[in-house]
């Protein structure tokens, strides 16, 4: 019973978190680090599609080479994966165990020639549904010596998508927000390093917010400097609230 209420705090928690995101950058911030916690998942995922279903930046978590695995993946699993299939045809969350047996799963060519490698050996993706459409997903892995995804984490996660799908219709319905004229020719990476910088994150926690390398944050910030014809980080965030 204890555990349960545990549980049920937590998963209100990431409602909490949901509800509190002003944007859809906030949105992604806010979830990354609980997600996977919540989930005990080693390897997890959010992907957040534009408004025309376009493919956007997704952003994976847990693994020290998760670009080579979406590249892996987007390559070789995404055309033959069913349970990304079932939840495109469902608008449901779903696991391998949900569509396949444990045996034909290992025997897989999806598993083989991919989850293998990165040893994902038990996975749950999520839709997030807006207007309809599918407009982004969760997803979430658990290496081979974890147990497999359950009811209960399929309950929960339905619970989250539900969540995701109503925050992000309220978001998109809102008109945008006016850019600067000098932040138009920073990057969508480059203007959210801006913002965490404007609210005084060092080049570390920047790092860690985008999961992207401290190197990469001081490089990025260099280019920035340039574009923007600036010296210091009071100057560059100045700069982008003024113009």
């Amino acid at each position: 019973m204890v555990l349960n209420r545990l549980m049920t705090n937590s998963l209100h928690t990431l409602f909490q978190a949901i509800a509190d995101a002003r944007d859809e950058q906030e949105l992604r911030l806010h979830l990354m680090d609980a997600l996977g916690k919540h989930f005990d998942a080693q390897y997890w995922g959010l992907c957040l599609l534009n408004e025309e279903s376009q493919s956007a930046e997704v952003q994976m978590q847990g693994g020290s080479d998760s670009d080579g695995f979406v590249e892996r993946y987007n390559k070789l699993g995404r055309r033959i994966d069913p349970v990304l299939r079932y939840v495109i045809e469902h608008h449901a969350p779903a696991h391998e165990a949900l569509v396949l047996s444990p045996e034909v799963w290992k025997q897989s060519e999806l598993y083989q020639n991919c989850y293998a490698h990165y040893d994902h050996e038990h996975i749950m993706m999520g839709p997030i549904i807006s207007g309809g459409r599918l407009m982004g997903g969760v997803y979430f892995a658990r290496a081979s010596e974890e147990p497999a995804f359950d009811y209960k984490d399929l309950a929960d996660l339905t619970g989250l998508c539900l969540h995701l799908s109503s925050r992000l219709a309220t978001l998109r319905s809102q008109p945008p927000k006016p850019k600067s004229l000098a932040g138009s020719c920073l990057t969508p990476r480059e203007r959210e390093i801006a913002e965490l910088v404007a609210k005084g994150l060092t080049n570390a926690q920047i790092g860690a917010e985008l999961w992207i390398t401290q190197n990469s944050v001081k490089q990025a910030l260099k280019r920035m400097f340039r574009k923007l014809n600036v010296s210091a980080r009071a100057e560059l965030v100045a700069r982008l609230q003024n113009s």
